[in-house]
């Protein structure tokens, strides 16, 4: 790419958690997401929960065609600290991934659509409690590391040699690498040439456990080459500080607001576009509201994001 690609996913249209939603019958029609999602500007979208926009190859281009819209990446939650769980991961991976491929090649794209792989966020309940506040006595043993980095690299180059698509780890709230310390020691065991970092503005700031915004240009600096794709999410600082007050767990921290709109948080996302600009970044930005259903128009919201990342020249 020669420029910075703008994009946007289905969890900004109130998706985020599509199985519960879907249960209670207050999921956006994927088509009115898409609609939607280039209406307000942007070129790309991220696929979603697996399963809500179309999962065959030639229907899902054509939809993409119709809108002028780009498949950028694919989100998979995995539970990669134990072993016994990785077979069942590793199956839905290369399931997503062979989808990614195809519409990669029936549309031509030049993009080749990225597989973002995270642990299973959400499915511990420590983790989940302590969401924006974890200590180092809540992370993994040594010995639960060295298997969670095998197993990412497992999924990683199983991806690769099937469908020669690439893979970015995102570090998630919830999950078992949120903290700066933990993402820095997940990329120390992993090799660089065959995993990535999706970094994430918002979980990144949260998960830090502070609210100070030049937190992310040194995360930027730090992790540098690593990073091979980027999530636009803000953080309210005043919902972050209650949460941790409160000692609210990771989901009554989202139905307060925490990822709030672009430019309404801490997260200095001026600094965050310039430096990507002056490092040469050729890839995606992804806008990620975790918006959920009856907090907002999703329409407006997107529109709103667009807009602030235009003021910033994106």
């Amino acid at each position: 790419m020669e420029k910075i690609g703008v994009a946007n996913a289905p969890c900004s249209w109130g998706t985020l958690e599509f199985d519960e939603t879907q249960k209670q019958g207050l999921v956006i029609p994927w088509r009115q997401m898409l609609d939607e999602l280039r209406a307000t500007g942007y070129e790309g979208t991220e696929l979603g929960d697996w399963g809500y926009l179309p999962t065959e190859a030639d229907q899902l281009v054509a939809e993409l065609r119709k809108r002028e819209l780009t498949l950028v990446a694919a989100f998979i939650p995995v539970m990669l600290r134990e072993t016994s769980a990785l077979r069942a991961g590793l199956d839905l991976a290369l399931h997503i991934a062979n989808l990614l491929a195809a519409v990669s090649r029936i549309s031509g794209a030049a993009w080749r659509p990225l597989l973002l792989l995270a642990d299973e966020n959400g499915g511990d309940p420590l983790r989940t409690s302590c969401a924006g506040r974890i200590s180092p006595s809540q992370g993994l043993s040594a010995r639960e590391w060295r298997i969670f980095a095998r197993n990412s690299e497992t999924v990683a180059r199983m991806v690769y040699e099937t469908t020669g698509l690439r893979t970015a780890f995102h570090h998630h709230c919830a999950g078992y690498v949120e903290t700066p310390e933990e993402i820095a020691r997940f990329l120390e065991l992993t090799d660089p040439n065959v995993i990535g970092l999706a970094f994430d503005t918002g979980h990144y700031l949260y998960g830090s456990g502070s609210n100070e915004p030049g937190l992310i240009e040194e995360a930027l600096r730090r992790f540098d080459s690593r990073i091979w794709h980027v999530h636009f999410k803000d953080c309210s600082p005043a919902v972050a500080q209650e949460a941790r007050a409160q000692r609210w767990d990771y989901f009554t921290a989202l139905r307060h607001g925490l990822f709030c709109e672009l430019g309404q948080g801490a997260v200095p996302f001026p600094t965050v576009v310039t430096w990507l600009q002056l490092h040469g970044y050729q890839g995606w930005i992804v806008v990620e509201q975790d918006v959920l259903p009856g907090m907002g128009s999703p329409y407006l919201s997107a529109l709103r994001n667009r807009q602030y990342l235009r003021n910033l020249g994106l």
